[in-house]
């Protein structure tokens, strides 16, 4: 409680500006200013984190979302501490409803990255290089958040549903779960699991949607030490595994189902097969 007094989550808008649907979750006005219910806030969070935690332990992902300058930066860095697909940047139409096309554009950027990474990009034209540069930048801001995400998320957390009111909208249609920051001026029927906050401040922002990343991490641990239990895997490649790959690829991979398991495996044995061929006719080149 005392920490969310001292980030300001209980200063909600001015008494005009609000909408009468969150009557239930004020608890006075103050100077003009209405002020949120703490202990509300409270329960509502708990009741949040603990949805992310079984989402996430049971394979799930979280979508983070916040696009307003105040919450870019804290939502990039907690999603990406706790391993979870993000958006920061303006909400591209269709990334729910359309996701078929989204994924699409995604598969296109890893695509040109890959190519990037490989050097390919140094044999073109300079015209066409800055070209293939200035694209990999420009759907990286778009799109960068979600090269992890392989289908639609099972539930999405959002900073400021007025502002991401395209979001909340898509959401609905498609029936994925939404916990939203909802402040005394927005509409908390859309939304499933309401924390009445202050989603103007950044301390209050980042108080919040820190709690979120930390369940997402906390279910991400339950969700390993099951693999451990029942033999998927053991704690020791566990530990190796996101020692070497981090625990945002470590989750990804631990998402994948058998058929992605065997692209992957796919994969793998066509660059087996043509080092091997690089090296055979490495070989013959030596000795000649």
């Amino acid at each position: 409680m005392k920490q969310l007094l001292e980030a300001g989550v209980h200063f909600g808008h001015r008494t005009r500006r609000w909408n009468p649907k969150m009557r239930p979750y004020i608890f006075t006005e103050r100077s003009g200013i209405h002020i949120i219910d703490l202990q509300q806030t409270v329960q509502s969070l708990n009741a949040a984190s603990e949805n992310v935690r079984k989402t996430v332990a049971k394979g799930g992902t979280v979508l983070f979302v916040g696009t307003k300058r105040q919450a870019q930066a804290t939502i990039e860095h907690e999603a990406l501490r706790c391993g979870m697909p993000y958006i920061n940047q303006r909400w591209l139409g269709g990334t729910l409803t359309n996701w078929v096309t989204i994924r699409q554009r995604i598969q296109y950027l890893l695509q040109l990255e890959r190519r990037m990474d490989a050097g390919e990009f140094r044999n073109l034209p300079k015209k066409e290089r800055l070209s293939l540069q200035r694209e990999v930048e420009k759907l990286n801001r778009r799109i960068g958040g979600l090269k992890t995400m392989r289908s639609l998320p099972d539930m999405l957390f959002i900073v400021d549903t007025n502002v991401e009111e395209l979001a909340v909208s898509e959401a609905n249609k498609v029936n994925v779960p939404i916990i939203g920051m909802v402040d005394t001026n927005s509409d908390p029927d859309p939304i499933n699991y309401v924390i009445p906050t202050n989603d103007d401040a950044i301390r209050s922002i980042k108080l919040i949607v820190g709690a979120i990343a930390d369940a997402a991490e906390e279910g991400m641990r339950i969700r390993e030490v099951e693999m451990a239990e029942t033999g998927q895997v053991s704690r020791q490649d566990l530990a190796d595994m996101e020692q070497y790959l981090g625990p945002s690829v470590l989750a990804k991979l631990q998402s994948l189902d058998e058929e992605d398991f065997e692209s992957f495996e796919e994969e793998a044995e066509a660059v087996e097969e043509e080092e091997a061929v690089e090296e055979i006719a490495d070989g013959e080149e030596d000795e000649e």
